[in-house]
């Protein structure tokens, strides 16, 4: 593998020669968007944990410094992610998609694998001075990362096999889950919740969901060599497909609710929602646009935000600001 900087006909002199802090905020900027990735991932921890106290009948949350190195470690794992994904996606991006920082020289995979490094190592420190009995869950998290990173070194047969390419990727995002949860339980000597487990079920789902519904195109939009379900499937099926792991996590969602106490608010807040996520996608099987591919697109991350709030945040933020 190349790990010098490239270059080619999307590059631009200014950029790829200013500073390395310019040129890893313009990285961020296109491809980690921290403040926005920050939000949500802020909003994915503190759901986690207001879930689990919730369902353990806890009074209050968690200390603000548990909280605050929750969130550091959960930005900057989905960070890691992300750069494990451009060292293992570095072939096809240079082939196919030449406008991508890394093939067109912004940054190299080298300053990327280095700042990979610097990161993992602030978060083995940071785990390790204020709570080491999480290491284990973040270990495994790395681990499973690292095996990731190399395909479970079976590159090949997952390539060829994309349904078990996405479900087995997808389990990092439980596994975060996990850690930030345990920030409560684990860290309270306590054994997790029953009720984590459907948590953990429509994390991983929301996963599958922003997957699949990023990557639903109108036939002009279609790109050599890079992935989309309407290219697999079929427009139509990739689009009822979609419109079945809604449906699927709406179910999960509606148990974990239900294991958590919440009542009839909830339950409709989680129905309303299916409906105006799912109206995108039925109005594309009628009227193929690319306005409404990217409306599946939106309504996937308005999926995901509404779940995490309704199962763990918005309760959790109603008991405190009402107790």
């Amino acid at each position: 593998m190349n790990l010098a900087p490239q270059f080619n006909e999307f590059s631009n002199d200014e950029d790829n020669k200013s500073s390395l802090a310019r040129r890893f905020y313009l990285y961020q900027k296109e491809r980690f968007p921290v403040l926005g990735h920050g939000i949500l991932v802020a909003s994915f921890s503190f759901s986690a944990i207001a879930y689990s106290r919730i369902c353990r009948g806890a009074e209050g949350f968690v200390p603000l410094s548990t909280y605050l190195v929750g969130i550091f470690t959960t930005i900057t794992l989905f960070l890691l992610v992300r750069i494990f994904d451009e060292f293992k996606d570095a072939a096809d991006d240079a082939a196919y998609r030449k406008e991508l920082p890394v093939p067109r020289g912004l940054v190299s995979l080298k300053e990327l694998g280095i700042l990979g490094i610097i990161i993992a190592i602030l978060q083995g420190i940071v785990n390790l001075y204020f709570f080491p009995k999480i290491l284990i869950i973040y270990g495994f998290i790395i681990a499973y990362l690292c095996l990731m990173g190399k395909e479970f070194f079976v590159a090949e047969w997952l390539k060829k096999h994309q349904f078990w390419y996405v479900t087995s990727h997808m389990f990092i995002i439980p596994f975060i889950d996990i850690y930030a949860s345990g920030l409560d339980w684990l860290l309270g000597g306590l054994s997790a919740p029953a009720g984590l487990l459907f948590f953990f079920a429509v994390s991983y789902m929301n996963g599958i969901v922003l997957e699949v519904g990023r990557k639903i195109k109108t036939p002009e939009n279609e790109k050599e060599g890079v992935l989309s379900y309407t290219k697999i499937l079929g427009a139509n099926k990739a689009v009822v497909f979609w419109l079945f792991l809604l449906l699927a996590t709406l179910s999960l969602s509606i148990a974990a609710s239900w294991f958590a106490g919440y009542g009839l608010v909830v339950f409709s807040v989680l129905a309303g929602v299916f409906v105006i996520c799912a109206l995108p996608a039925l109005l594309f099987l009628k009227n193929k646009t690319k306005k409404l591919a990217k409306m599946i697109e939106y309504a996937s991350a308005l999926w995901t935000i509404a779940m995490y709030l309704s199962l763990g945040g918005g309760p959790m933020i109603t008991k405190l600001w009402f107790h």
